[in-house]
């Protein structure tokens, strides 16, 4: 008879049926009717537009990245797979290392942990060019707007067919805040959560686009070493709305991570 003691029992993870879905900036939650409804499945959809976009309110004390994952925490469901376009990405990756638990998973669509250059991190936006939008954004936040809209989807197979569609889902709910535009540009100037990707633990999938010119595809190396065992794909022809572009190559790579779960 062995003496050896048996090996501890190693729960299974806990499974989630809730899905929670952030878009990016100047945007609003209606960016996801163009998703094939079978990507989510049997999935609860809980589409949230971020603080001050679409219906949301523009909390004061919360003007940070933090206090915008809280007010999205807020508005989610107690544990769920959290999918994350462009800023709506940043915010997902800043809920999962605020309340880990609460994360089951991560989509981060054409997101980034870092959106302008620096010295080590050369594939991003030059620091300039938001700078200038923010810059523009008092004197004419509509135009401004519709240049960063044309600039998400310039390069994509599909350019003018994605930028009416998302200038059409812009229009389906109240315009964004000024000022909620003005700290989403400073979220996306000023943020770098590079140093704190290896604790996030959850199972996260990246998709970038081909030829996104905001989040180039060659980040895509970058968080295979700063995250192994995260799985990271690249939509072909695609531009920075993947999940509008090409909608069937996303809801496929989407889909088979969620099996996966």
């Amino acid at each position: 008879m062995s003496n050896q003691s048996a090996p501890p029992h190693t729960p299974a993870p806990e499974t989630t049926t809730e899905l929670v879905l952030l878009h990016g900036w100047g945007m609003n939650s209606a960016i996801w009717n163009g998703v094939p409804e079978p990507t989510w499945n049997d999935l609860t959809q809980h589409r949230i537009d971020l603080p001050g976009h679409g219906d949301s309110p523009f909390p004061t004390g919360r003007d940070s990245l933090w206090g915008w994952a809280e007010a999205c925490l807020d508005a989610a469901p107690e544990r769920a797979v959290w999918v994350g376009w462009s800023l709506g990405g940043l915010i997902a990756l800043a809920a999962a290392l605020h309340a880990p638990k609460r994360v089951a998973g991560l989509v981060l669509l054409t997101a980034t942990p870092r959106f302008t250059q620096a010295t080590d991190w050369t594939p991003a936006m030059p620091e300039a060019t938001l700078a200038q939008f923010h810059d523009s954004l008092l004197a004419d936040p509509s135009g401004t707007l519709n240049r960063f809209l044309a600039l998400q989807t310039r390069g994509s197979d599909s350019a003018r067919e994605t930028l009416r569609t998302l200038k059409h889902e812009l229009a389906a709910r109240p315009e964004p805040k000024p000022a909620a535009l003005a700290l989403g540009l400073d979220l996306l100037r000023e943020e770098d959560l590079r140093p704190q990707l290896p604790d996030i633990r959850c199972p996260t999938l990246w998709l970038f686009g081909q030829h996104d010119t905001l989040v180039p595809a060659r980040v895509a190396e970058r968080i295979e070493r700063l995250m192994p065992e995260a799985r990271v794909e690249t939509i072909a022809g695609a531009a920075h709305a993947p999940h509008i572009s090409h909608p069937h190559e996303t809801a496929r790579a989407i889909r088979t991570f969620l099996d996966a779960l």
